[in-house]
């Protein structure tokens, strides 16, 4: 506890600015800017209603659900990235450990304004992109390993919600098993934090509880229909059928 006090006052003003910088910049929604520029529609309004990556595919096309990956993934790498600006002039034996505290914070507002923007009425997406972003930004090696089991359940279900509930119910246990080993000594040669200590596992373990839970609950109804059998599988909506739906409008 002492440490994380030590971080709460000695970089409030950090924290503020860059909560507020990843809320604020999380809020610019890739898909329904997209979707407006292509369809002249909201996304939120077209097929399952979220404001996502899958959501476009299906509904809107593949280039603009590429744009609207990157978009969605960059929003949580330029938010980690400004809390590590921030944290470069901290001085100390902690500042380190600080610097990674402060990041982690970053990536839960991040994945928060990516679901609730301020610039649409608090009605975003699922923050599956952008908490692979954070993933990213806070420790590399459980974005791979996600990834991984991602890809597997990918190619033998092809249901994209099916990948991400079951990715981020063990997002908090794959962060806690790095940052133990990473503690004993194990793998602190290629940590990205060369002190850490065990008040950082627990704060890592609970900030990535607290962003798989989020994520799952952004899925309860891909799980409702998960479990009666009726949640669809991936299937991107061709050129052809793009064409045929604006004529039609």
């Amino acid at each position: 506890m002492e440490e994380l006090s030590g971080f709460l006052m000695s970089c409030w003003l950090q924290i503020i600015i860059a909560v507020l910088a990843s809320y604020l910049i999380s809020s610019v929604n890739t898909s329904i800017i997209v979707t407006r520029i292509v369809m002249k529609k909201d996304i939120r309004t077209m097929g399952s209603g979220n404001a996502g990556f899958t959501n476009v595919l299906r509904c809107v096309g593949k280039v603009p659900a590429v744009i609207t990956f990157v978009g969605d993934f960059l929003k949580g790498v330029i938010s980690c990235l400004i809390a590590y600006l921030l944290m470069i002039g901290v001085q100390g034996d902690n500042a380190e450990l600080y610097k990674a505290y402060l990041v982690y914070l970053a990536g839960v507002f991040a994945v928060l304004g990516h679901s609730f923007p301020l610039y649409y009425r608090f009605k975003g997406g699922k923050s599956v992109v952008t908490s692979f972003a954070v993933m990213l930004m806070t420790d590399w090696r459980t974005l791979i390993c996600t990834l991984i089991i991602f890809a597997i359940l990918f190619l033998l279900t092809r249901i994209i919600s099916f990948c991400a509930v079951i990715d981020f119910s063990l997002f908090a246990l794959n962060t806690f098993l790095w940052k133990m080993l990473d503690y004993q000594g194990v793998t602190s040669s290629f940590s990205p934090v060369s002190n850490t200590s065990l008040p950082f596992v627990i704060y890592a373990t609970v900030m990535s509880f607290l962003i798989g839970i989020f994520v799952v609950v952004r899925h309860k109804e891909n799980i409702k229909r998960l479990l009666n059998g009726t949640e669809k599988k991936i299937k991107a909506k061709s050129k052809n059928e793009t064409e045929a739906q604006e004529k039609t409008e």
